[in-house]
């Protein structure tokens, strides 16, 4: 066999590897996830609920009043949106709510920018702040529940569940599928293993002080949520994911805002990794393995559907030269593909094994090929901020 095969092949062998042991491990691990049981609690601590709504006048009204039906005492906490490029008549129904309304205009609009400008506004009266995103259903418990976690368990920093509200398409209930995935492997498995939660840039719950001094410091374009939550572990915080407590999120629709959107988070993935990586290597050496998997160890690999497109590509290819000519380990090939399919089999939600999971697959290689070409076209895509449009606000 040519040498320079052989290298490609034991190269691409040892990253497989290294996927499907990390997919199958936290996979395994979401099995043993037990949602945290505290007494209720008087709540009176107060919250910010933080809604950042860039030109989303379709879905901000229905939104903001959605969020006023917390079973929270009203006076404990203050729904906060945060109008940026809202028109007029959108502005003068939002503060006509009993809600806090603050407009913003930036040159070039961040999440991080309306944040700060938010917290600096609304003063520091508050013991917790709620993030959520513009399309954002909170079920009516979700600040009841962050507070039991916030002070029983003394959680800093808490990653709710984010369930689809809409899965009317294919496209959207496989982008549900994926959310629910990436709960249980990033949130549920990260958590059994003594790991920090990934943040998701929306259903978060932080302690008030904690969340405007990082922020403050940050100038994130995109994947705020991925700096924040390097920032959080690196100062020795992991961050909390509370399943029970229930955000509702709406699923892409539309063949372009999915790739637009799996653009923004590919591009922010490898942006912070190169931004944090020999943090990483460092604290692995030191000990420090919560730090080198947020940092490093669960964002150097590819996207998950590009991993399991190109692992079952591999392993075919590899069974079919092995038969025909000695340039291939085909049971390694073998033992890689079980390891992925089999962890992210096991991070699938049962609700979700049904008549609608086995139609949809067939639609699974036209998305595989439409994330593999994003990875050619990621240039620039950190410097700049893309917005993502949403039109359901309806719970489901």
């Amino acid at each position: 066999m040519p040498i320079f095969i052989s290298i490609l092949e034991y190269t691409l062998l040892a990253y497989f590897i290294y996927v499907g042991i990390y997919t199958f491990m936290f996979g395994f691990a979401s099995i043993f996830y037990k949602n945290p049981k505290y007494p209720q609690l008087n709540k009176q601590s107060r919250f910010a609920v933080l809604i950042p709504a860039y030109k989303e006048d379709g879905i901000i009204l229905s939104v903001a009043k959605d969020a006023l039906k917390q079973n929270y005492p009203a006076d404990n906490y203050d729904v906060v949106v945060i109008a940026d490029s809202l028109q007029q008549t959108t502005l003068e129904k939002l503060h006509s709510l009993p809600i806090k309304c603050i407009e913003v205009s930036f040159e070039k609009s961040t999440k991080v920018k309306a944040l700060n400008t938010a917290l600096q506004q609304i003063g520091d009266s508050y013991d917790f702040a709620v993030i959520l995103d513009a399309d954002n259903l909170m079920e009516a418990d979700f600040l009841a529940k962050m507070e039991v976690l916030h002070l029983n368990s003394a959680k800093k920093a808490i990653q709710g569940q984010r369930a689809s509200k809409n899965d009317h398409s294919t496209l959207s209930f496989l982008d549900g599928l994926s959310e629910n995935i990436n709960n249980n492997i990033y949130g549920k498995g990260s958590v059994t293993l003594s790991m920090s939660a990934s943040l998701k840039g929306s259903g978060m719950s932080f302690e008030y002080d904690l969340l405007k001094s990082h922020l403050r410091d940050m100038s994130s374009i995109g994947g705020f949520d991925r700096e924040l939550e390097l920032r959080l572990v690196r100062q020795g915080f992991k961050v909390f994911y509370a399943h029970n407590a229930v955000v509702k999120d709406e699923k892409v629709e539309k063949s372009e805002v999915f790739e637009n959107q799996r653009k923004r988070w590919i591009s922010s993935q490898y942006f912070y990794l190169n931004k944090f990586f020999w943090t990483g290597i460092a604290a692995l050496f030191k000990g420090q393995f919560t730090l080198f998997n947020s940092t490093v160890f669960r964002n150097i690999q590819l996207p998950r559907l590009i991993n399991i497109g190109l692992i079952n590509i591999l392993t075919i290819a590899s069974f079919f030269l092995s038969r025909y000519v000695s340039v291939s380990h085909f049971e390694f090939w073998l033992v890689c593909v079980l390891l992925i399919d089999v962890g992210v089999l096991l991070a699938i939600s049962r609700t979700y094994y049904n008549l609608r999971l086995l139609s949809s697959i067939v639609s699974l290689p036209f998305i595989f090929l439409k994330m593999f070409l994003l990875l050619f076209r990621l240039k620039g895509a950190n410097k700049k901020f893309i917005h993502t449009p949403h039109g359901s606000s309806s719970k489901k």
